[in-house]
This record gives structure tokens, sequence and C-alpha cells, in this order.
């Protein structure tokens, strides 16, 4: 895509020393620096790029910068370039330092604490700056105001320069005519991962380019080897937002926009309905993206409910003594986003991760503001309104389908004694922290792992053949089929309306099928389903896939167990010459003997699992619907493209 290299019109003079505030010392940082990025791992490693690039969302945010240059250097470090209004560098009178020292080595200082620079504010605790400088072996930030350029040097947060006008700016090949530009080196003493992540990155400026429409941002790695970049610019906003989350799903209308502002409160609401069955909304928070939602999405939720049912009722489609329509039938087919834009001194989240908003006050705003503008939208566009009526009572004609058919089975095994289904071999230990689910392909398998286990805390689930297609069905029609119902019933959390997570019955399930086209077939069924009707199961980290051997080598009495012909290429070459080698090839769980199976992918001291995480939804929602979803040409497409690159084993 073309770049457009455009510069603020706002003035630089009503942002200076006089609007920084200090509130206390930098120190702590170090010593517990979790407590600031949340970890000090990979993702706290990158926490520490995004509140840098947070400083200059901001700016564009407050109405100055309109780029954003994300650079991956080839010696490790990370820049950022803005060309906002530049760090005020005119000395504080109290501290007779320089604002930009101020800002960049005083823990809780920057335009942000008192309120008059920055209404609008993104960063994880306003501290930014000076943490990611605290926790860098080095770090160098070039102001532009003026016509000059300022530098200051740190290291490991303290400063080894002063502030100081200098000729030129290191980095020219993005000029800006005024900004900010910052470039640190992680410091490996604090980070047990230094190496930045180009998707990681990416996926985290794709978001806040659709929260902020005005915004060009630009990543470019220069690291030898990976040389790449990509640029995003979303003049839609969060319609652009919802379109892509809809992508392939057969939207049923155009996207409905809400956008009103109430005193310092900023709305905006994005959705639109698909022939799908499953929900997905997002919500924000500034350029804070609320995993958990929080008061905006329950006030959201309360007006689609309201505003459907009212608009039902207005126009005949059902009678008042009728059952309303719920929430749950709202949400079937739902793609939107809610954001939320308010002063960062008021907002109030709960935890530490800042994953759910808790201000009480937001939620009539939000639902105010959302349920006059569907209303009017109704009025307006009596067409769309009466397609989502349609899609909306279907789906609660499934619910009250889905609701007899679960009683039913209630009822069944309340009358057998055991809501436990038959083929469950279930495990003696009740405390959910320790129990285990295998969840195994087919019944010979099921029986090696029955024997194999650990009876104390495993237990053990055969599913019979490939089990239904959840992404296609109906919550009613989930229930029905024998396979899945017998999973919902074994995991104990239920499904649905009724789901009550802290029933679960297992806080490791783990996914154990052969290392075939079929196994991995069944296994992306079973994945299908978790994602899209027990999700909290994956976020909370209690999904697993075993890793079975592929190989059994044996030399004289050694015997070796190995994942791949990789692994077996590699070991048999590290044998002695002369030694003769025998090779088993495993195409099936059922191939191995009950030890066989305990000692190689059950042990817990000997065995390997991969953990299922979801580290990008969006991308995650956008390959389910396109495996396992209606629509045939994304797919077709997809397999011919990747067609090469795939290892079968048939």
């Amino acid at each position: 895509m073309a770049l457009k290299k455009t510069q603020a019109t706002k003035k630089s003079s009503d942002y200076s020393a006089k609007q920084i505030q200090v509130l206390e010392g930098l120190e702590p940082v170090r010593k517990r620096p979790g407590m600031y990025i949340g970890s000090t791992d990979i993702f706290g490693l990158h926490e520490s790029l995004r509140e840098i690039i947070d400083n200059a969302v901001d700016e564009a945010l407050a109405g100055y910068a309109k780029n954003v240059w994300i650079l991956l250097n080839n010696d490790g470090s990370a820049t950022v370039i803005d060309d906002g209004r530049g760090i005020p560098v005119d000395v504080m009178p109290q501290y007779k330092k320089s604002a930009l020292e101020i800002v960049m080595t005083k823990l809780h200082a920057g335009g942000k604490f008192g309120g008059s620079a920055y209404k609008i504010s993104g960063g994880l605790h306003g501290v930014g700056s000076s943490v990611v400088n605290a926790l860098s072996e080095w770090m160098w930030v070039e102001v532009k105001r003026s016509g000059k350029v300022y530098r200051q040097d740190y290291k490991r947060g303290k400063t080894t320069s002063t502030v100081k006008a200098v000729a030129n700016s290191q980095i020219t090949e993005f000029p800006i005519q005024t900004g900010t530009t910052v470039s640190f080196f992680p410091d490996s003493e604090i980070f047990s991962e230094i190496i930045f992540d180009f998707d990681m990155i990416k996926k985290a400026i794709r978001e806040r380019a659709y929260l902020v429409p005005t915004l060009y941002f630009h990543l470019i790695d220069q690291r030898e080897g990976s040389q790449k970049e990509t640029h995003y610019y979303f003049e839609g906003g969060i319609i652009s937002l919802v379109e892509k989350l809809n992508e392939n799903k057969g939207p049923l209308h155009e996207v409905i926009f809400i956008k009103k502002q109430e005193k310092e409160i900023e709305v905006e609401a994005a959705l639109q309905y698909n022939n799908m069955y499953t929900e997905n909304v997002e919500s924000f928070v500034n350029v804070i993206n609320t995993v958990n939602g929080g008061t905006h999405l329950t006030g959201f939720r309360m007006a689609l409910t309201r505003a459907v049912n009212d608009y039902g009722k207005k126009i005949g489609s059902f009678k008042e003594d009728e059952d309303s329509i719920v929430g749950d039938d709202t949400r079937e087919g739902l793609t939107a986003v809610v954001f939320v834009k308010m002063p960062q001194d008021k907002i109030q989240f709960e935890g530490q991760t800042k994953g759910k908003l808790g201000n009480s006050e937001i939620q009539p705003i939000v639902n105010s503001i959302v349920k006059e503008g569907l209303s009017t939208y109704f009025e307006e566009n009596p067409a769309t309104g009466r397609k989502i009526l349609e899609k909306v009572y279907l789906a609660a004609k499934a619910r009250l389908a889905a609701k007899a058919a679960k009683e039913a089975i209630l009822r069944k095994g309340a009358l057998e004694g055991s809501s436990l289904p038959g083929k469950l071999a279930d495990c003696q230990e009740k405390n959910p922290e320790i129990s285990e689910l295998f969840l195994v392909e087919g019944d010979s398998a099921g029986g090696s792992a029955k024997q194999g286990r650990d009876r104390k805390f495993q237990a053990i689930l055969p599913l019979k053949g490939k089990i239904l297609n959840t992404e296609r069905a109906r919550l009613d029609k989930i229930i029905e089929h024998e396979e899945v119902k017998n999973l919902i019933i074994a995991l104990g959390a239920g499904i649905g309306e009724q789901t009550r997570f802290e029933k679960l019955r297992y806080h490791r399930i783990i996914i154990m099928t052969d290392a075939d086209v079929d196994g991995q077939h069944i296994e992306t069924l079973i994945l299908t389903f978790f994602y899209r009707h027990l999700p909290e199961i994956i976020r909370n980290g209690y999904l697993y896939i075993a890793q079975p051997p592929l190989y059994k080598i044996t030399s004289g009495k050694n015997i070796a167990y190995v994942l791949s012909d990789a692994e077996k290429d590699d070991y048999i070459k590290k044998l002695e010459n002369g030694a003769r080698v025998a090779t088993q090839r495993y195409k099936g769980l059922g191939e191995m003997n009950p030890d066989q199976l305990w000692e190689t992918t059950m042990n817990p001291k000997n065995r390997s699992l991969k953990q299922v995480v979801i580290d990008d939804a969006e991308e995650a929602d956008a390959v389910f619907t396109m495996l396992m979803g209606d629509e045939v040409p994304p797919r077709k497409y997809f397999i011919q493209s990747n067609a090469k690159s795939a290892t079968l084993d048939i």
C-alpha cells in the first residue's frame, strides 16, 4: 500500500513542563519487574515495547500524531518513532531538571496524571517510559521540537548524559517535523527472552490501528535474515474490524455503527449478524483490549436485548404476554466491537492485567447510548431490523429445544443413578486441580489407556469415530450427539447459558489421537468444540495435546522412543558404528501395549504435552471459520496454497 506521511497541525506550545507531575521514584521497578509489566518472559518483553508504542498512540488519541514507526533493529534493540509534539524538554523548576529526564527516570511521571495533557491514554499504568527504561540495558531518546533535536542516554534507568541539543538525528530514514524517538535494548538480567517476535507486535499494532483510524502504523523488521515490513491504516475504524471478524461468515446486513459522547465518555459500538451460531464480541477501553469484558460490555448486551425485544413488540412480531427474547438469543451469530474512550485517571480495572473494566457508571451510559442508537436504526432500516429479529427468533427456538434436550439428558442420568457416561473410566481424585482427563480416539486405544493409566488421578474417555463438527451446529444438535454429550457430562461444567466453569471436574484435559490424517481430523474437531463452546478451558490453560511417539528404536538392550522422523534420524546417527538397529513405526495408539503407552505418553515424568493457547483471537476465529465453516472457496484456496508445505502421514 502507499504510505502517507502527514504532520499534525496542532501547536505543541500548550504541552510543556508544567503538565508533568511526579509521584515517586524508580528503584522498585528492577526489584519487582513483574508488578509493572506482568511478567519477565516473552509476554513481558513485548509489554515493554507496547508501552512505548502506546505513548505514541496517546499522542494520536490527543489529536497530534499521524504516524508511528516501529523498527526492529539488527542489534536486537527496538525503536519507536512518532510525529507528535515531542516530550517537553524545558526545565521543571521544582526539580531543576529537564521534563524529558523526569519522564524517563521517575516512576509515575508524565502528562497523564494531571489530566490536562492527555484526556485519553492507553498505557499499562501510565508509567511506561520510565519502567521500560529501568528494564533496559540501554536506552536513548530523541525529541524534535521547535526545529531542534534534543537527546539523552540512559543505562538501566539511570542517565549517562544530560539533555542536550544535537546537530542531527541518529535515524534519518523517517524525517519528522516534531516528535519523539525512543530506542532501547531489553536487559537480559531481567528478561528470560530478549528477541522480539514480529507477529506478536504485528497483532498489537493491527488492533490499535482499528481503534485509532487516523493513525498510520509502520512495522519494519531490519534484522538480518528476517527483513520484512507491514503497514496498517483502517479508515473505517471498528467498522473495519467487525467486517474483518465476519469475513467468510455470511453477514446478514451492513455493519450497524453507533457513536456518541456523553460529557467525558465517548462510546462507539459496531455490530453485524452472520449465518453462524457463535458470538464474537470484543471490547476496549481507550486502546486496552478488555479480554474479560466488564461494565461497558454488560451495558452493550443489556441494550441489545432490550432494543430487539422492544422492536419485536412494536412491529407485532410477538405478543406482550409471550416469552421475551433473552440475552443468549441476541448473541447467536453476533459479531460486535464495543469501544469506550474515557479519562485515564478515572478508569477502574478489576485485577492487575486490565482484563475487565470495573467502573459502575459506564454500564448505564453504554446501555443508554446503544439502546437509543439501535432503536433509531431499526426505525430507519426496517428490512435489517426484521432480518435480525428472524435470526434471533430462530436462536430462541433452538434454545428452547436445547433446554428440553438437556433436561432429558439430566433426567436420564438421574434415573441411572449417575450423570457420568458409562464409557468414562473416572479417576479416584476429586480435586480438579490434580485430576486429568484423556480424550482418546477409539475403543482400542481407550482400552490400552485405561489399563496403562494411573487411576488415582487420570480419567479416560474414549471417543468413537469423528465427533460432530460443532462449528456448523446449534446447541440442541450438539447435545443430541452421543459422543459430544458424553464429553459435556464428563467435564461437569455444562454448556451454553448453563455453563458453570467452577464445576469443571478436571484442570488438565488432554487430547490423545493417532498421528495420522484421521487422528488429526478428530483432534481438530475436538479443538473446534472447545474453542467455540468452552473457550474458558483454553484461556485458563487447561487444554493439552498428547505427543505419542512415532517410532520405537531398539539397539541391543537399549530402547528409545522418538516423536518424529527427524528425531529418529538424529538418534540413529548418534549410535555407535555396527550397532544393530530395529525401528518400529506406530500407526496408532492401539499398537502400543498399556505399559508402553504409560511410559511414553501418559507418565508425567516422561511425557511431552503441547498446551493449547490462543495467541491471536482474531486469527484463531478466522482459521476455525475457514476450515470448519460452510464456505467452501476460502477452504479450497487455503488447501491449494498450503498443499506443498503439508506433511501427510496417510
